[in-house]
Formats: structure tokens, C-alpha cells, sequence
């Protein structure tokens, strides 16, 4: 089955991290898994990859009619023990597609990185 992230082969990409616990090396790789875990609506990864300090109370791999499409990351910033990815993420809903342009944030605490917030540099 191919990645929902782009990748040839979930098993191999993201579903080594999401599915056998696998620690991201890069924040890129976490920003990859965590799309495609919003894509499997499996939100127990998503909360766990997401900073304690950031992270919400309520589910946030919510259905809602969202059929995610691709993903498209345009830069990956490595500064230490922080970290940015910008990407954007194309879905529809009801039939008509949208586009989501982030500037997501990642830092690494114990060698495990995880999600902190994003700006969306379109609004």
C-alpha cells in the first residue's frame, strides 16, 4: 500500500513510526507520519506526537468529510533541537478542494521530537 504521504510504501515510511513505534529521526519524518495519521483519523498518534505543552484536550483526527489528497513539503529546517517544516496539505470536502499551507514548529526533548504549533503564512 502506498504512504499517504508520498511515500512508495507505508509499511517502510510512516507506518514504521505509527504503526510499530518507531521514533522519528527528523522532524520532517514527524510532520510526514503525522499527516498520514490525520489521513488513518488515528488520533492516540497524533496526541502523542504532539508537545505536552501545546497539545489539546479533544480528539483532533476528526472526519468531518475530509478526504485528504497529498501532501507537498517545500522545506525542511533543522536548527538543533528545533525545527520547522513548511508543507501544504490538499483535501476536499463536499467535493471541493482545499489547500492547507503550514509553517509547523518541532522541537526535540530526549531524542524524540514532537509537534509544537503552526502559522499559516496564506492568511
Amino acid at each position: 500500500m502506498p504512504c499517504p504521504c508520498g511515500g512508495a510504501d507505508y509499511a517502510a515510511c510512516c507506518g514504521r513510526f505509527i504503526e510499530r513505534g518507531e521514533t522519528p529521526r527528523t522532524a520532517e519524518e514527524l510532520m510526514r507520519s503525522r499527516y498520514s495519521a490525520f489521513t488513518l483519523k488515528d488520533d492516540a498518534y497524533l496526541k502523542s506526537s504532539w508537545h505536552p505543552r501545546t497539545r489539546p484536550a479533544e480528539a483532533v483526527a476528526q472526519d468531518e468529510g475530509i478526504k485528504w489528497l497529498g501532501l507537498d513539503v517545500r522545506r525542511h529546517v533543522p536548527a538543533g533541537d528545533e525545527a520547522t517544516v513548511e508543507f501544504i496539505a490538499r483535501y476536499k470536502v463536499g467535493g471541493r478542494a482545499h489547500r492547507l499551507h503550514e509553517v509547523s514548529r518541532f522541537v526535540r526533548e530526549d531524542g524524540r521530537w514532537f509537534y509544537v504549533d503552526g502559522s499559516f503564512p496564506e492568511k
